[in-house]
């Protein structure tokens, strides 16, 4: 029995010393400079740089079609800016309402494509 506990105590000892070396080891790269300081400091900045790279790859599906809705661009800039103030939260919601537009102005394109002019313009 004490064999038992002797065997379990060590398991549990020797993880925990590990998951403190992988700690150490993660603090000195951040401060070493391999991972950025800001980026281990504020997780909403990597969710905001994921949206805004969705925002602007929309943006520049719908102005290859040519229909960009006219507040796109306004959105992103907006986001960007929120983004240098720091205000995360902000930035991602304008950007992923960027995104939205850039989708939804793709999608109107494709359904209109073939529309062509009312009837009573050619009268």
């Amino acid at each position: 029995m004490k064999m038992r506990k002797l065997t379990i105590a060590i398991g549990l000892l020797s993880t925990l010393l590990l998951a403190g070396c992988q700690t150490a080891q993660v603090e000195d790269k951040a401060a070493s400079g391999n991972m950025s300081a800001a980026k281990a400091a504020n997780p909403q900045e990597a969710e905001f740089q994921k949206a805004l790279a969705a925002a602007k790859a929309a943006q520049k599906a719908a102005a290859a079609l040519k229909n960009e809705w006219r507040d796109t661009g306004k959105l992103i800039k907006a986001a960007e800016s929120a983004a240098k103030k720091g205000d995360y939260a902000k930035a991602i919601k304008l950007a992923q309402d960027a995104e939205f537009q850039g989708k939804m102005a793709v999608q109107q394109a494709k359904e209109q494509e073939n529309a062509g002019n009312p009837d009573y313009l050619y009268r």
